[in-house]
C-alpha cells in the first residue's frame, strides 16, 4: 500500500482549490480528468507554474463504416459504443456513399435501440450534404433527456461539417453526428481536421484498408469494432490515472493511457572501473 501521508483530499470544492493544488511547486506531477474548459484552464495554470501536467483534453470516438464493412459488425459496434456518455464514447458515424443507404439505417437503428435501453429517444446530429439519408420522421419533434429533464425538440437537426468536432455531452438520450462521406480517405480528412484526435475505429473487411486507416489517422487509439474499450483498466489491467488524445500534438515517451505503473522518473548510473576509459 501507499506510505502514511501519500494521499489527501482537498475538502474544497471552489475553482480556487484546484488553481492552488495546480500551481503547488511540489508537484511532480498534475492529472487533469475530464474535458472542456475548466481542463484547459488547469493546464494553463500548471505550466505557468513549470509543474509537468497530463490533460485528459475532449472526447468523443470516431467510427468510419467503408464499402466492405459487415452491416452486422457495424450494428454491433455502434451499440455497444453508446452505452454510456463518457469519454470514448461513440460521437460521429461517417458511412461511405456507396454504401450509405444500407449502412446508414443500421447506424440509426442502433442509436435508436441504445436509447431504448435507457428508456429514452435519441438525438441525431446530421452534417450538411448527408440529409437525405436520414428518414424525415427523424426531424420531427421529440422528448430528448437533457440535464434539466425531458425537453421538446428535433429528433435530428443538422449542422455544419466544422460542427463534427463538437462532443455531446448527453445525459440519458444517445446524441450521435453523422455524416456521408465519399471514401474512408475522405473521413479520414474529416477526422485530422475536426476531432479531437482520440479514438477511431473502422469497420470493414479489407485488411489493407486497416492498414491505410491507421497508417493515416492521427489518433493513438485505433480498433476495429466498439470504440469503449479504450480505458487503461479495460483493455490493459492498470489503474486508469489519465487518458490522453492528441488535440495538442502527439505524446512522446508514453502512450495515451496514464496509469500508475507509467509514472516514474528514469535515471542513468553507471560504474566506471577502468580509470583509464575516455573519449
Amino acid at each position: 500500500g501507499l506510505p502514511l501521508g501519500a494521499a489527501s483530499l482537498v475538502e474544497s470544492a471552489a475553482h480556487a482549490a484546484g488553481w492552488a493544488m495546480f500551481a503547488d511547486p511540489r508537484l511532480g506531477l498534475a492529472v487533469a480528468r475530464g474535458s472542456g474548459p475548466a481542463v484547459a484552464q488547469l493546464g494553463t495554470v500548471a505550466r505557468e507554474a513549470g509543474n509537468p501536467i497530463s490533460l485528459h483534453g475532449t472526447g468523443g470516438a470516431w467510427m468510419v463504416a467503408d464499402g466492405s464493412a459487415d452491416a452486422e459488425v457495424l450494428a454491433h459496434a455502434v451499440l455497444h459504443s453508446l452505452d454510456r456518455k463518457v469519454c470514448n464514447t461513440l460521437n460521429v458515424a461517417a458511412i461511405v456513399r456507396d454504401r450509405a443507404d444500407e449502412l446508414v439505417p443500421v447506424v440509426l437503428a442502433s442509436l435508436r435501440a441504445a436509447a431504448e435501453r435507457r428508456g429514452t429517444n435519441p438525438k441525431l446530429h446530421v452534417a450538411e450534404g448527408s440529409e437525405s439519408f436520414v428518414d424525415a420522421a427523424w426531424f420531427a419533434p421529440t422528448g430528448i433527456s437533457r440535464a434539466e429533464g425531458v425537453v421538446e425538440e428535433p429528433g435530428a437537426e443538422p449542422i455544419a461539417i466544422v460542427d463534427l468536432g463538437t462532443e455531446w455531452e448527453w445525459e440519458d438520450s444517445p446524441e450521435l453526428s453523422l455524416v456521408v462521406v465519399d471514401s474512408t480517405e475522405d473521413a479520414i480528412e474529416l477526422f485530422n481536421a475536426y476531432s479531437p484526435h482520440f479514438v477511431a475505429s473502422l469497420i470493414s473487411d479489407d485488411a489493407s484498408a486497416h492498414e491505410r486507416f491507421y497508417e493515416l489517422i492521427d489518433a493513438p487509439f485505433v480498433g476495429n469494432g466498439f470504440t469503449r474499450w479504450v480505458d487503461g483498466q479495460y483493455a490493459l489491467g492498470k489503474p486508469e490515472l489519465g487518458l490522453s488524445n492528441w488535440e495538442s500534438g502527439r505524446l512522446f515517451g508514453r502512450g495515451g493511457v496514464l496509469s500508475g505503473d507509467s509514472v516514474f522518473a528514469v535515471r542513468t548510473r553507471v560504474t566506471q572501473r577502468d580509470p583509464g576509459v575516455h573519449r
